[in-house]
């Protein structure tokens, strides 16, 4: 069996300790601090030669930890290390996967190769795969997708009596159906426009059907909230019972947290793939699983 470490970037505490005791790995660590101009320092504290090294990097804020992740993963391979491993339980730079208009970059494109240059492989949870099929249309290193499906029709089924699915837009479609699969549930999709960060429009839920059912709101990512938020106030209209809001990934930009949390929303529910105080879905399981099957299918070794 290889030997594993694990290193955290802004990852979630409480994941990080699940994973070193469910890998049984060493938990290296780094110092980071910035130079007077801005420049990042790093230095690994610890022996990496011939290890599998995880890096479990938090990518609340992609632009502040890119550099120091680049930085790491080339002085880990310098030190030895025989393979390091980007485990990002949200992958960020995911959304722009299309020249919308004249112009644009295609960041995700980007994102993927600056990463595929540095690192031997990549772990993620539920990436915001719309366009893409797959990771490896991208990322030029063995990828992992996992889905955290199961954890959320778990909790659903255990603290909901009576669910309907929502799905806010056809982006949350995946994650609807199948959740609504694994745990026989009803669901619905709305259709979204969207003209910009903050200006979104919603259609309008049909849930005649459902009237007396907890209205569940599903979706990969919360980053403004609007897209939720023009989705309430549909509901609210119906005069359906309280809504619950379950998502994999919490980024809550600005107020977006407050917002729904004001809106009389009665449950807000995350992954811990970004530290939020609406973490109560914890990936552990799915990263730990998933982390074995990498190694064993790409070094051969593990068992």
């Amino acid at each position: 069996m290889p030997r594993l470490c694990l290193i955290s970037l802004e990852a979630h505490p409480q994941l990080v300790k699940g994973l070193v005791q469910e890998l049984a790995a060493q938990e290296l660590a780094v110092e980071l601090h910035n130079f007077p101009d801005g420049e990042h320092y790093v230095r690994l504290e610890g022996e990496c030669k011939d290890a599998i090294v995880i890096l479990v990097v938090g990518m609340r804020n992609p632009d502040q930890v890119l550099l120091p992740l680049i930085f790491l993963a080339d002085l880990l391979h310098e030190m030895g290390a025989s393979k390091v491993v980007l485990v990002a339980p949200y992958l960020a730079y995911m959304r722009q996967d299309i020249r919308f208009k004249p112009g644009e970059a295609v960041s995700s494109r980007s994102f993927a190769a600056v990463l595929s240059a540095h690192i031997d492989g990549l772990i993620t949870v539920d990436p915001h795969l719309h366009r893409y099929h797959a990771l490896s249309e991208i990322y030029q290193v063995p990828a992992l997708a996992l889905s955290s499906t199961e954890l959320m029709a778990d909790w659903i089924k255990a603290h909901i009596n009576m669910p309907v699915l929502v799905g806010p837009d056809a982006e949350s479609m995946q994650w609807v159906q199948a959740i609504a699969s694994v745990a026989d549930l009803p669901y619905t999709v709305l259709h979204k426009i969207r003209r910009g960060d903050r200006d979104v429009e919603v259609s309008m839920p049909e849930l005649d059907r459902w009237r007396d059912h907890t209205p569940v709101l599903i979706d990969d990512i919360i980053s403004s909230g609007h897209t939720l938020l023009e989705t309430l106030h549909h509901l609210r209209s119906l005069a359906l019972p309280q809504a619950v809001c379950v998502a994999v990934h919490g980024i809550f930009a600005g107020e977006a947290y407050d917002l729904l949390r004001g809106f009389g929303v009665r449950d807000l529910v995350t992954s811990n793939s970004l530290q939020h105080p609406s973490n109560v879905l914890d990936l552990t399981p799915v990263l730990t699983r998933g982390i074995r099957s990498w190694v064993k299918e790409y070094v051969n070794e593990f068992s």
